[in-house]
């Protein structure tokens, strides 16, 4: 069987990492067959043997490529993915899919009403790939951990120093990435909060702009996400921070999962805590506690797995780790955290993604904001240490 051609738009950190990938054989069954990207100096550095396009619409319609790998900056996420479905290739996106809601749907639409019904479509959600989300998600779907009760999010080892703000004239800007840490970093957990416990019925937050950095959007959040069953989930995240932290804590009915750099373990009660609750003779009384160290394997395969998959779907139609439909609730969340705090109140869910979009266009029209943009050599390995 010939390889995937496959060409990627956008040659920044992560498509130099995607193109590096693919080229060195860290993906199987799947060749760089073209590039694109607006400046000349990132396409000096594709092998001379490869096409390279300067024109995203040119390479689409080159005929040389059966899928697409768009890791532009986030608002062309959506149109040149919409451009790419109507031309019936298969489409992988970086996250976010788009910027808000409203777009989300128009790149789901074109692929619902796309011309060949094999098209694939994912999204570039490669912590699904991780072995402790993987199993938690197991736990909560088999009924082993029972009723959730509160979930905590603390994510603040997203750490980013001024000069990687002035390294894209686009970066932290509502014109060119349309957020800060919720639309960067955050659509990686954002992603599985959803993934693990479903969408919200209310969302409250306060996000702060430029709080750590001199940006325009925010770097720094404390959300409040409430559940149909009662459960809540306080979600904390900045990139103002270091070292930081990455803990996610589950509590359940039956126990309570940790999730650290340390692992994963659960602490399993002894007696599920409402019916310890009710029967309980003893006025200071709690259930006894087994502590269990739950085994896993690294981190997953990241960004390669992710990539590995989406050429094993469309060669073998392998289960897709990571549809592309499914990027609209990460988005949602992101949206609804900021549109909290631009009005200052809770925000049913599901967000209005006109609501959304009339608040962020005036962000954009009001915006003064002015950054020098320095150009900075990126090393592959710290950036992988980042996510």
């Amino acid at each position: 069987m010939n390889p995937l051609k496959l060409g990627i738009v956008g040659l920044g950190n992560m498509g130099t990492q995607h193109y590096q990938s693919i080229t060195q054989q860290f993906v199987q069954r799947a060749e760089v067959a073209a590039v694109c990207d607006l400046d000349p100096d990132r396409l000096s550095n594709v092998s001379p043997e490869i096409p390279r396009f300067s024109d995203s619409l040119e390479m689409i319609e080159s005929g040389l490529i059966e899928a697409l790998v768009i890791a532009t900056p986030h608002y062309d996420h959506s149109t040149i993915g919409e451009t790419a479905m109507k031309s019936g290739l298969h489409l992988l996106v970086e996250k976010p899919i788009a910027v808000h809601k409203n777009a989300c749907q128009q790149l789901i639409n074109a692929y619902e009403q796309r011309p060949l019904k094999e098209q694939v479509f994912c999204a570039m959600f490669n912590q699904r790939t991780d072995p402790r989300y993987q199993r938690i998600r197991q736990m909560i779907r088999n009924g082993e951990l029972g009723e959730l009760r509160r979930m905590s999010w603390i994510i603040t080892d997203w750490f980013r120093p001024d000069i990687y703000y002035s390294s894209g004239g686009w970066r932290a800007t509502w014109r060119g990435e349309g957020g800060g840490v919720l639309l960067n970093q955050c659509p990686h957990q954002l992603d599985l909060l959803w993934w693990l416990f479903g969408t919200p019925t209310q969302v409250w937050a306060q996000c702060r702009f430029g709080q750590w950095h001199d940006i325009e959007v925010e770097d720094d959040v404390n959300a409040l996400l409430t559940y149909e069953n009662g459960a809540t989930c306080s979600f904390i995240t900045t990139t103002g921070e270091t070292p930081g932290t990455n803990r996610l804590e589950i509590v359940a009915e039956n126990g309570t999962v940790i999730a650290d750099e340390s692992g994963l373990r659960l602490l399993k009660n002894s007696v599920p805590i409402s019916e310890f609750c009710r029967n309980t003779d003893q006025p200071f009384g709690k259930p006894t506690v087994e502590e269990v160290k739950i085994p896993t394997d690294g981190k997953g395969g990241q960004h390669r797995e992710i990539l590995q998959n989406f050429v094993d779907n469309i060669l073998d139609q392998a289960p897709l780790l990571a549809p592309a439909m499914e990027g609209i609730h990460s988005v949602e969340l992101a949206n609804a955290m900021l549109l909290s705090t631009f009005e200052n109140q809770s925000v049913p869910m599901p967000l209005d993604g006109d609501q959304y979009w009339a608040h962020l266009e005036q962000r954009i029209a009001n915006s003064s904001y002015r950054k020098e943009t320095v150009t900075v050599a990126v090393d592959a390995a710290d950036m992988n240490k980042s996510y």
